[in-house]
């Protein structure tokens, strides 16, 4: 899984929020449904326009993320 492929960053969207591409739905927002116990059915009945694979790019930028070190997004 290559996060990259479902996420990126654009000043003009959502502030430079990390965001899933062709939405404006943060990556944040999934993150937060997961810590919180949401099911992946209910996420995703939630948004749409989100599949599987975007919780899933969800989780291994979080990943990434906790390991402490600087990760470029490129538009």
């Amino acid at each position: 899984m290559r996060w990259q492929d479902h996420i990126t960053s654009s000043p003009q969207v959502c502030h430079g929020k990390a965001c899933f591409k062709g939405t404006r739905i943060m990556v944040s927002v999934v993150l937060d449904n997961l810590a919180a116990g949401a099911p992946q059915d209910e996420i995703l009945a939630s948004y749409r326009s989100l599949g599987p694979e975007s919780i899933q790019a969800a989780i291994a930028y979080a990943a990434e993320l906790a390991r402490e070190r600087i990760l470029p997004i490129s538009a």
